[in-house]
């Protein structure tokens, strides 16, 4: 049996040529410490700015960099001829030799943040988990959600400067904390620690100060998503919120995944979102005719494992708000967007207890525990490793792999 190459992937391999995901790698152990913008292919990375030169091909300036901004400011059209062209790069049997080469086991580059971070915009888009936080901390309300929730898609600013890729470790954060019996606040390291397992929008194309951009327009600027865990520390972020929101409590880190799924690889996943149960205003309706042709959903299959051990499998698909309703609303007021702007989702919460996105929705509050191999868990403990993972369906009955992102808890400094 000829030895297998890394051109001949297994078949239904979810990094196949149907997906090409985009990141950033080095070799640091081969002499080659500088970043360069890769496309995953199965287990190995093909080095895209290499393969441009050695291809002659047109697209040099955006793929032989050290970031994939060029790339993402380069505009749609352009991201389905690059898309193109790659793909024919890795099928086309004449390529071969020139391709295998510059193909490198993941096992022997490192990966980085695949994009510089320019804003970071957090939201709140799942109505399962919207009520089930409004049953945990206002479990005599009429109604779980609050009334603007159903009007449009609640969200905050974060930390830009504290995203990072996935394998990051994460510090333990300290600040204030007050329990309902504690008679005066404290300071120290977080004891409710906490996950939430999010997709993140990558936004290409900027938009101009004071223009707002239509759902329609939403492929024009977006790129790609990826996973993201938006780590928050429950106990400091239940003592500060009031009246201002998150800060402390969120802003100390955001793990998101090495890779960029571009969002033409995903067009078999689209569907249509949840049934609306409120009229919405124009900027943010997509009852239309015309949505019926363009999905606004994503059928993503997410999985949460603590050390290893499967605890949650959130569906993507039941997302109220669509990232599309997100960045219109989130440009509605004439906020510009620029190139490297990451959004999330907000934490993903599928109906079933088994499908709930965070422990402070698995655990109650704390009131329940989970059953792990080494023990029991309500909130993170130091040494735990989250990760998350997910596919969404491919063109013919494939799959799409959207990789991981994972974290360590390491104990405050």
């Amino acid at each position: 049996m000829p030895e297998q190459i890394p051109l001949d992937l297994t078949e239904g391999d979810p990094f196949g040529p149907h997906n090409l995901p985009y990141g950033v790698f080095s070799r640091p152990g081969h002499g080659s410490p500088e970043r360069r913008v890769g496309v995953r292919l199965g287990e190995f990375v093909l080095d895209a700015g290499a393969a441009a030169v050695a291809l002659s091909s047109p697209y040099v300036s955006l793929l032989a960099q050290p970031t994939l901004n060029p790339l993402l400011a380069a505009g749609r059209t352009t991201w389905s001829d690059v898309r193109r062209a790659l793909t024919a790069w890795v099928t086309v049997p004449a390529h071969r030799d020139v391709v295998e080469p510059l193909l490198h086991p993941l096992s022997e580059v490192t990966l980085h943040l695949p994009f510089e971070v320019a804003d970071y915009v957090d939201f709140y888009s799942s109505e399962n988990h919207a009520r089930n936080v409004g049953r945990i901390f206002r479990p005599d309300a009429a109604d779980s959600l609050t009334p603007n929730w159903k009007h449009l898609p609640i969200g905050y600013h974060g930390r830009s400067g504290t995203v990072v890729v996935s394998g990051t470790d994460v510090v333990r954060p300290s600040g204030q904390r007050k329990a309902p019996a504690d008679p005066a606040p404290v300071f120290g390291p977080s004891v409710r620690l906490d996950i939430e397992a999010e997709v993140g929008f990558v936004v290409g194309v900027p938009s101009d100060m004071g223009a707002s951009v239509a759902l329609s327009d939403f492929r024009e600027h977006v790129f790609g998503l990826c996973l993201l865990n938006d780590w928050s520390a429950r106990d400091l972020q239940a003592w500060e919120y009031v009246p201002l929101g998150p800060f402390l409590g969120k802003s100390f880190a955001t793990s998101v995944s090495a890779w960029i799924t571009p969002l033409e690889a995903l067009e078999a996943a689209r569907v249509a979102p949840p049934e609306r149960t409120h009229q919405l205003l124009p900027y943010l309706d997509d009852s239309a005719e015309s949505a019926a042709d363009e999905p606004g959903g994503y059928d993503l299959r997410i999985s949460v494992a603590i050390n290893g051990h499967v605890v949650s499998r959130p569906p993507f698909s039941t997302m109220y708000w669509t990232a599309a309703q997100q960045l219109a609303h989130m440009t509605v007021n004439g906020a510009s967007l620029r190139t490297g702007d990451l959004y999330g989702s907000g934490t993903v919460s599928g109906p079933e207890e088994h499908e709930r996105g965070s422990l402070l929705e698995l655990t109650w509050n704390g009131r329940d525990h989970l059953d792990l191999p080494d023990g029991k868990r309500t909130f993170l403990e130091d040494g735990d490793v989250v990760t998350l993972s997910a596919w969404a369906p491919g063109p013919g009955g494939t799959k799409v792999g959207l990789g991981e992102v994972t974290g360590r808890i390491v104990p405050s400094a």
